[in-house]
């Protein structure tokens, strides 16, 4: 079997930092594969480390006329079975041909780009049937999960972020965007003066989260990380992981937690209310409820038992339901029954 996958998205984000797992994973699983990514110099050099030679084209704007040629000559060269594009723009540039073409969503994006498309892959159960209720047939719309980095890498020394060794420290990763919410976990802090916070991303955001942060008087507690690649160390640093989103289609963050055995309080966005079994799995408070997200990360802190509890189920849901074995087990079935 062979499969083309074309990704054209963002620098940074979590379906384009699932990509850089996935493709290397199916590599090593056997899968003879041609990889077109959009120019990144970065994202190659990963991709490279884990085997894989990408095809960097410019997948640009409406003037872009390159892309789509080349993305023709690549698939005659290649001869797929499976085409298989990333989101809306890689899609958009791909040329009908005698192959399967998969189109993988990674959130409730406008279905009339994928029309194109034989399959439809979501990695939530609620994306799937997002498309389902879109009108797309059942039959061709499939869920499958991310799995995430799980391997170990040693603490920073919190002297070196200027975070006390007797802090509580708490973790929030993701693009600093309205969606995120991180403008509710720092007006928890205030409740919480023995608690700091790593928070790494970057984006719009940024500049008023800074002044939010001075405003509360909690500037000091927070650490602006910017886009970090050894997420690995910070859960390994950090007591405990926050996703305070107000929109969050799954939540890499979550199992990331769970992979590294670190509790999770998190908002009752869609993602993490599927992914999290209350006071099991993790902590859910309502979104949008600095007052409420302040009480269970409280809680979690003084409840040791329940911490405990948490981080072990965490584990053992990943390691059931997560692991990179599995999840490339799942591709490698359905891109067998789509072509059978």
């Amino acid at each position: 079997m062979r499969v083309l996958q074309a990704m054209a998205g963002a620098e940074h984000g979590g379906a384009e930092a699932f990509f850089e797992r996935l493709a290397p994973a199916l590599g090593r699983a056997g899968l003879e594969q041609r990889v077109l990514m959009r120019e990144n110099d970065e994202r190659a050099g990963v991709l490279r480390a884990g085997g894989i030679e990408p095809v960097q084209l410019a997948f640009g704007g409406l003037l872009d006329l390159s892309t789509k040629p080349a993305f023709k000559r690549e698939i005659a060269s290649f001869k797929p079975d499976i085409v298989m594009t990333w989101m809306s723009r890689a899609t958009r540039f791909c040329p009908r041909g005698d192959f399967v073409h998969v189109a993988r969503l990674g959130g409730y994006y406008d279905l009339k780009y994928y029309d194109n498309c034989n399959h439809l892959v979501g990695n939530t159960p609620d994306i799937v049937a997002y498309a389902v209720r879109g009108g797309w047939p059942q039959e061709r719309a499939h869920y499958l999960p991310n799995f995430v980095d799980c391997e170990p890498m040693p603490a920073i020394p919190r002297a070196t972020l200027g975070v006390p060794e007797t802090a509580k420290l708490l973790l929030a990763l993701g693009r600093l965007h309205t969606n995120k919410a991180f403008d509710v976990l720092i007006d928890a802090l205030p409740s919480l003066p023995d608690a700091w916070l790593l928070l790494a991303g970057e984006g719009p955001e940024e500049a008023a989260l800074k002044e939010r942060a001075a405003k509360l008087g909690v500037d000091k507690r927070v650490k602006f990380l910017g886009w970090r690649r050894d997420v690995s160390a910070l859960y390994s640093t950090a007591d405990m992981l926050v996703c305070s989103s107000r929109y969050e289609p799954l939540g890499n963050i979550v199992i990331e937690a769970w992979a590294h055995q670190r509790p999770v309080v998190a908002a009752r966005s869609m993602g993490p209310s599927h992914l999290i079994h209350h006071d099991d799995l993790g902590v859910l408070v309502p979104v949008d409820d600095a007052a409420s997200l302040a009480d269970g990360i409280r809680r979690v802190f003084d409840d040791g038992a329940l911490r405990a509890r948490i981080v072990e189920a965490g584990r053992k849901h990943y390691e059931a339901e997560f692991t990179e074995q599995a999840i490339v087990a799942r591709y490698l079935a359905f891109f067998k029954a789509i072509t059978a």
